[in-house]
Formats: C-alpha cells, structure tokens, sequence
C-alpha cells in the first residue's frame, strides 16, 4: 500500500485522490464493501458547521478584493500612528484582522503588502525589517475568529469551534505582542516613525471605514455572546459583506460576484474535497487501530507529556514548511488526536498548538509557502526573503513554545 500511494505522489496525483486511493485499499484489505467509504463521504454534509467555511470564506475574498484594506491601513494607522514604531504596530494588527477573515496568508500579503511595504520603506524603516515583517505578519491572525483553519480544525477534530475561537485569543494576542515589542525595540532610534496623533485624521479614517468597523462586533459579539451559532455569524457576515461592498459602497460589480465566487470556491471545494475522502481514510485507520499502534511505539521512547510535546512542535514545524494548513488538518490531525489523549493534553489546547505552529512553518525554510510568495510579490530574492524572516522567526517559535507549554493560557477563557 505504502508503495503504491508513494509512487502515485511521485507521479503528481492530487491530494484527495491519493487519500482515497488509501482508504478504498484499506477496506478492500478487510473484505469491507465499498460502500462505505461513499457513506463517509456523504457524511460530511451532516457536520453542522459546514456551511461556515464557504460564507467566511466568500466573505474575505469580497473584503480582499474591495478597497477595504486601505481603509484598515488608514484607521490603524489614525488611532497607532503616533507611537514609536506606530506603522509597524499597524502592520502587524492590521494583517492579522485580515488573515483571521480571509483564512489565508498569500492573500493578506499580495493585499496589503502592496500598501504596507512601500509605506514602511517611505518612513524610514529598514528594508530587511520590512520584508520580514510582512512575510511574518501574513500568518498572524489564524488563531483568532472567524479563521477557517480553525473551523475546519474543529470539524475534523468534533470540538467546539466557540470554544476554539475563545481558546485562540490570549495565544494570538501573545505573538503580535511580542513582534510589537520587538518592533519597537528594533526601530527605537527611527525619529521618521513618530507622527502627531491628529483626531481630524482619525475621524475621517473612522468615517471612512464606518461600514467595516462594526463587522468584527456583529461576527466576535455575536459569537462569543451566544446570540449566533458559528453558522448563523457566517451567514450574516456573507450577507452583510455583499451589501457593503456590492449595493452601498459600490466597489465590486454585481457583474463581477460570480468570478469571485468562483474563485472563492474553488479554495472551498478542494478543502471539502480532501476533508470528505479523509473522513473516510480516518475512520479506516481508526478501526485498524493504526493511532494505537503508533502510540505505542512512541510510548516506548518518549514517556513525558513534556517530551511528547516538544517532539510534536518539531514534526509541527517540517509539517508546516512542506504542507499547506488545510491539508494538514484533514491528514495530521485525526491520528494526532488519540495520541495527544494518551498524554492528557486537551484537544483544544493541542488545536491551538496545531495552528500556532503550523503558522510558524509559513516562514520556514526550505518551503515556508509565505517565502516564495513574498519573494514573488516584493521582487526580492528567496536568500533575502529567508535572512530577513530569521528574527521573526525566533520571535514567535519562542512563543509558541510558551502556548505549548503553558496550556492555562489557551485554556483559562473557557
């Protein structure tokens, strides 16, 4: 089996067909009809937040495609501005909104890299601190809600995304806090960064961003207040998106909505694609009691919770250097889970993990998928990219390890 499912993704097969390729020989290999693995399939449509993932995800691909991030720069930029170090601050926040509603870092940076990096570069900062700091802040923002990484962690883990959203708030506050504290300190000396707080500025980038400003509010307050299920949030903030930007604002044509569902969609189909045949794959290696006879053999080298751990955030780092997140959860995370029980490590708190640390593998060389679209989008060499990236990189891998080893954080607002 394992010959045949490498040879197949040395020959370039898609994800989803290799993935079913597994599980249609796993049950032939127990005389269980075929079947079945159609009804897992189709079991996918009975997960009760499914609807989420398309509204969100239409949701930022409406917002990313809308003047709406320049209106995000200029309020951040209005009310941080004036503090030392403020444009770099307003990058790091004002990414990691945009990464929690698009779902996806290559988006954050081609979006408001265009905007960010020549503004930090007409400022005065550092071209290197510059580069890195948008290829890092690209992936900020998937812990907090609405992010799809964390919806479809909670579905694939059968958790509870409310709890997962509440979960993510102090470990993502954490990493921004201390990429600002590092800003700073990097650009003390940067006379350039210092602006007057002006609030005829901020009343007008609040007046111009008065239709953005309450979506947070109606999404989180609505969430984490218990008035929306996750579903019910997505399905408003859908509605809400396309009445903005399409009927009030005016900046999408009605005539361009099908191109950009479609190409919305497509991002949503092959995550459904590759979740509903590895459902069918996961219950196989469930039955076969495949995460038991891999515990085992960790079991016998590795005894600790703390040893467990640390050799879960090296797996975690390579994983993320050489698979997309979406993919990741579908695959990793159905086998991980019955291990992490074996330690008694909490399945919200091992998501947080998960998505923290696969977040570092965006910027990690030798494929940190952040890297290469970095590196095309700014016009700079892969090397540069790579040397920029390295104290970012330090920076949050020293936090991670504190969301690893510190699960009262990740678990204290449930």
């Amino acid at each position: 089996m394992i010959l045949i499912l490498t040879s197949l993704c040395l020959i370039g097969a898609p994800l989803f067909a290799v993935i079913a390729a597994s599980a249609m020989l796993g049950y032939s290999s127990e005389d269980i009809d075929l079947m079945a693995l159609i009804i897992e399939i189709i079991g996918l449509a009975d997960m009760p937040f499914l609807s989420a993932i398309p509204l969100f995800t239409i949701s930022g691909y409406l917002l990313s495609e809308s003047n709406a991030p320049k209106r995000l720069v200029k309020l951040t930029n209005a009310i941080l501005g004036w503090m030392p170090s403020g444009l770099a601050i307003v990058s790091l926040i004002a990414c990691a909104f945009f990464t929690a509603f698009t779902g996806a870092s290559g988006v954050t940076i081609i979006a408001l890299g265009a905007i960010l990096y020549p503004a930090l570069t007409q400022a005065g900062y550092p071209d290197k601190f510059n580069l890195g700091l948008i290829t890092t802040s690209g992936s900020l923002g998937l812990l907090f809600a609405p992010s799809l990484p964390l919806i479809l962690y909670g579905v694939v883990a059968e958790v509870s995304i409310d709890d997962l959203f509440k979960a993510g708030i102090l470990p993502g506050f954490l990493m921004i806090s201390m990429l600002i504290i590092y800003s700073f300190r990097a650009n003390k000396n940067l006379s350039t960064s210092l602006n007057k707080f002006k609030p005829s500025q901020m009343m007008e980038a609040i007046k111009e961003s008065i239709w953005e400003i309450p979506l947070p509010f109606i999404v989180l307050g609505g969430i984490y207040s218990g008035f929306f299920a996750i579903s019910e949030a997505a399905a408003v903030t859908a509605l809400y998106v396309i009445i903005i930007e399409v009927i009030v604002l005016k900046e999408i044509k009605i005539s361009d909505l099908p191109i950009i569902m479609r190409e919305s969609m497509l991002l949503v189909g092959g995550i459904l694609l590759v979740l509903s045949v590895s459902l069918a794959s996961t219950n196989y290696m469930i039955d076969s009691g495949i995460p038991e006879r891999i515990f085992n053999i960790v079991s016998e080298v590795i005894s600790s919770k703390y040893s467990f751990l640390a050799l879960l955030l090296l797996f975690l780092i390579i994983l993320g250097a050489l698979l997309d997140i979406f993919s990741a959860i579908v695959l990793v995370v159905p086998i991980l889970l019955p291990i992490a029980a074996q330690y008694q490590i909490d399945p919200i708190h091992l998501g947080i993990i998960f998505l923290a640390t696969m977040q570092l593998g965006y910027i990690t060389p030798p494929v940190g998928i952040n890297l290469f679209i970095a590196s095309f989008r700014f016009e700079k060499s892969i090397i540069d990219v790579y040397s920029s990236t390295i104290p970012f990189f330090v920076i949050l891998l020293f936090s991670v390890i504190l969301i690893t080893f510190w699960p009262t954080l990740t678990l204290i607002l449930l």
